[in-house]
């Protein structure tokens, strides 16, 4: 792993972005025993407003807790992707949800269509962010599929473990046919 990874989940209030930073955090940090910084944003709206979580992770002690060039970026919404594209690094990668984002000039992105993968395959749109974050450790290798699960289990306790679970297999699935360019 290089020093310092810097990476932003980004899209509206409600897609459970938030929660998706912090169960990352803890699967690479104490899945993984790196050290990381996990931060968050979001708009005054209940739903429907920017949010974004900010993890920047690294072997060494982390003292600059603002990530200044992204490595990685999810975009479940157009807006999120308009925003952050322009602060990710020309070697970085950008997932997007192809549902809800245009096909982006940036030349390293991949993505599924987190939520309708997750509403049909699943019964449930609510577990698109885990989808996401089985898709992005999957394809980047930053934490295996049982930190991510063992996280998930710490952080969101047994309510809808099982469909968690589900959701973070199936994101590792969809993020391993893409590593051998399948597209979903």
């Amino acid at each position: 792993m290089r020093e310092r990874i810097e990476i932003r989940l980004s899209g509206s209030g409600g897609q459970g972005l938030l929660t998706a930073g912090v169960i990352l955090a803890y699967a690479v940090g104490i899945g993984e025993g790196k050290n990381v910084v996990q931060t968050q944003s979001y708009g005054p709206e209940a739903r429907g407003g920017a949010s974004r979580s900010d993890i920047i992770v690294s072997d060494e002690e982390i003292y600059n807790l603002k990530p200044t060039r992204l490595d990685l970026l999810l975009c479940l919404n157009q807006e999120s992707c308009d925003a952050f594209v322009p602060k990710l690094k020309e070697t970085g990668l950008l997932v997007i949800d192809t549902d809800n984002v245009k096909e982006p000039s940036f030349p390293n992105f991949v993505g599924a269509p987190f939520a309708r993968i997750a509403r049909e395959k699943l019964g449930s749109a609510i577990v698109a962010n885990i989808v996401a974050l089985g898709y992005i450790c999957a394809y980047t290798g930053l934490a295996r599929e049982s930190s991510l699960k063992k996280a998930i289990e710490e952080k969101l306790g047994s309510r809808h473990l099982e469909l968690n679970e589900k959701a973070v297999k199936l994101g590792y699935e969809l993020g391993k046919s893409a590593l051998k360019g399948n597209r979903a």
